[in-house]
């Protein structure tokens, strides 16, 4: 039986299947984002942080995203997430246009397709590291006796399955962020999404989660995107794209940069 006050909620029971292709090709991308435009209300003006921006990402692909602070990476980090809406334009995974989807609709296509890593790891501290693991498959109405066996199992893959039992209040910083990156991958995800994972670890915590997510990147064949400050683990990605002024793109290595002699689009 479910421990009082963790009985899992089944909001609703659609699933993302996705629509047939128009041809019987399949498709070039994993996701598209389509003259993306965003604009906040700024007092009696708006705010554009990007108009007609235009993303693809190849299937199994790794891309890094940089730029400065401010430029609004993570805001498009957001839109691709399915967690904001864009002013204009479309996203696409597959033949799929997310914007479409109503919030319950577009709530179930990410709880199933994507996997998400952020800086702030957003654990639930009362909960145990497997109770936060489970979590999203308890959303989507998986019974605890199903989601537990494969909770523990991804907690093994990120290496902290004698870690369990903990409270995520009982962890370390690079503990909390395994149990995130465990949690982000425990539904299947095909594509996923990393803001500044490493950001608040030091050097050494952080080299290990990078390269762990290296290592699920290739073993699962995800498609990932992640935005990151630190040039040394861009260069890591297939492919870099900076957002520079409301626009994608190359990223333009100078002669001391850690970038350079790498593929930048």
């Amino acid at each position: 039986m479910a421990e009082a006050g963790f009985e899992p909620i089944v909001r609703w029971k659609w699933a993302f299947h996705p629509m047939p292709p128009e041809n019987d090709t399949p498709d070039a991308y994993a996701l598209r984002a389509v003259d993306l435009t965003k604009t906040y209300r700024s007092g009696s003006s708006d705010l554009v942080v990007f108009a007609g921006l235009n993303l693809e990402v190849a299937p199994g692909e790794k891309v890094a995203l940089v730029g400065e602070s401010g430029a609004g990476k993570s805001t498009l980090l957001h839109l691709l997430g399915g967690l904001d809406r864009p002013t204009n334009g479309a996203i696409y995974f597959g033949q799929n246009d997310i914007c479409k989807l109503s919030p319950d609709r577009l709530a179930d296509f990410r709880n199933r397709e994507l996997g998400f890593v952020w800086q702030i790891h957003s654990l639930l501290r009362e909960f145990t590291a497997l109770e936060n693991v489970m979590m999203p498959l308890l959303i989507r109405g998986t019974s605890r006796d199903e989601a537990e066996p494969v909770s523990l199992a991804r907690l093994d893959e990120v290496g902290l399955r004698n870690r369990a039992s903990h409270r995520a209040g009982e962890l370390s910083g690079g503990e909390q962020q395994r149990v995130v990156l465990a949690r982000a991958l425990v539904g299947n995800p095909r594509v996923l999404l990393a803001d500044e994972p490493t950001g608040s670890l030091d050097f050494r915590t952080g080299e290990m989660i990078m390269g762990l997510i290296e290592e699920l990147h290739r073993s699962r064949q995800l498609t990932s995107i992640h935005v990151t400050h630190n040039h040394n683990f861009a260069r890591r990605a297939d492919r870099v794209v900076t957002l520079e002024r409301g626009v994608l793109v190359p990223f333009v290595a100078d002669s001391s940069s850690s970038l350079q002699g790498r593929h930048y689009v």
